[in-house]
């Protein structure tokens, strides 16, 4: 059985793509079959564990020109493949604006890979726009990153909204899979607020582990590795290790 999580948040800076790397190279490391689609056009998720964009990518993945099996690209984790991408998926949105059921795509070509994969996460873009919309719709559930500073909640209610609309004109059984708390600091009263606000409005949905700021958690995108192969003693990378036990455990 295979779940696809769609990580996603309009705002930046909130920890979503190094969620989604981190997240997907832990359920790795858990022996999990995992793919990561990169569907965002920064291609920060890609980079994120080492692999650049080819010639085909999900972009020809999404419209598709190219077979999975063309585009799909091995990590350095034997359980991990990832989908990249580059620019070109951001010609995707205006290239799908006249097509029929637009918001469908990404839901087809997924179909297949169901059996495939334990789990597919999908990096989103920083948006509300079409990659997202094809993104939820193709989802079982969506995982929201919260960071732990001012405005953390300001425009969840729109991506909320979203979510809803969804549900109820594409994708009737999509989920929330939970809300993560990220760059929090237990000493800062300021994060302890934030956790409390969050818990408060989202309950039993929000992971009991933290992603706390870390150097080496900072670090690690520029090496192009997940923090569980460049530093995996540090508390960055055991946090994502708890919380990919968390995902496991509500999936089984």
């Amino acid at each position: 059985m295979t779940k696809i999580v769609a990580i996603s948040n309009q705002k930046g800076g909130v920890g979503k793509t190094t969620t989604a790397v981190n997240l997907a190279a832990s359920l790795a490391v858990a022996e999990r079959r995992t793919l990561l689609l990169d569907f965002d056009p920064q291609g920060n998720a890609s980079s994120g564990v080492g692999a650049s964009a080819g010639e085909k990518t999900s972009y020809e993945f999404l419209v598709g020109t190219a077979a999975f099996g063309e585009a799909v690209q091995t990590t350095h984790l034997p359980f991990l493949d990832i989908l990249t991408t580059d620019r070109r998926l951001a010609g995707a949105e205006i290239e799908l604006v006249g097509e029929d059921d637009r918001e469908g795509f990404l839901k087809r070509a997924l179909a297949p890979l169901r059996g495939r994969y334990e789990f597919i996460l999908i990096d989103t873009p920083p948006s509300l726009g079409l990659l997202t919309l094809n993104a939820l719709t193709a989802a079982d559930s969506v995982l929201i990153p919260i960071q732990c500073e001012y405005y953390a909640l300001e425009g969840l209610s729109q991506l909320l909204s979203t979510v809803q609309l969804v549900q109820r004109g594409l994708n009737r059984e999509l989920r929330l899979e939970g809300v993560l708390l990220t760059m929090f600091d237990r000493r800062l009263k300021l994060s302890n607020q934030v956790a409390d606000e969050a818990t408060d409005f989202f309950g039993e949905m929000v992971y009991e582990t933290r992603i706390p700021r870390n150097v080496r958690l900072s670090e690690a995108p520029s090496f192009g590795q997940p923090i569980c192969l460049y530093d995996v003693e540090c508390i960055g990378s055991q946090c994502y290790l708890d919380l990919a036990k968390e995902v496991i455990a509500d999936n089984t």
